[in-house]
């Protein structure tokens, strides 16, 4: 079993940390990193928002996860609506618990880690739903997120200045264990 241990994350003190790990999970640039810094630090304002990280025996995040009750007001949420609706499927952003970013570096890949940082993050939701939004491919997060009982939503969404379409997924609450 791996000694990493997930756990709540104050991801406002801890931010440079978590976005290190996106980083190099992601292939983000500093620029997106400074960009991705100040939207981590507002979410984590946001009603109901929280937090977990993956830590290492030496105090080493990881891996990490955050999200919250899902509010039609926020940027996501106006991107992703046209697709839902389009799709029928508009109602999914109420009662929503939106798992916003979930990523494990790629050294720690393929433990389990990932599964625990969501499970955990989405069973502390009181909503009866989760919504997230994955690269369209045929990735081991897509992989991982239709295990625990993810459903293509919309596909492909088309955020603006990201380079790939996306999927966007919801799932009932609990997740598939």
């Amino acid at each position: 079993m791996d000694d990493v241990v997930v756990g709540p994350l104050d991801l406002i003190a801890r931010v440079d940390d978590a976005l290190a790990v996106q980083a190099l999970a992601f292939g983000l640039t500093d620029e997106e990193v400074g960009v991705r810094r100040h939207i981590v630090q507002r979410h984590m304002t946001s009603r109901g928002a929280r937090a977990l990280g993956a830590t290492a025996p030496d105090g080493r995040l990881v891996g990490f996860a955050y999200g919250m009750p899902n509010d039609r007001g926020h940027w996501w949420s106006t991107v992703v609506e046209p697709y839902l609706r389009r799709e029928g499927r508009e109602a999914w952003l109420d009662d929503a618990f939106v798992v916003t970013e979930l990523h494990v570096l790629p050294d720690h890949q393929k433990r389990g880690i990932g599964r625990r940082l969501i499970t955990v993050l989405t069973d502390a939701s009181t909503e009866p739903r989760s919504l997230l939004s994955a690269i369209d491919t045929d990735s081991p997060a897509r992989g991982l997120y239709r295990s625990l009982g993810y459903r293509d939503l919309a596909r492909p969404v088309y955020f603006p200045s990201a380079p790939s379409p996306y999927a966007v997924m919801g799932a009932p609450l609990p997740l598939h264990r």
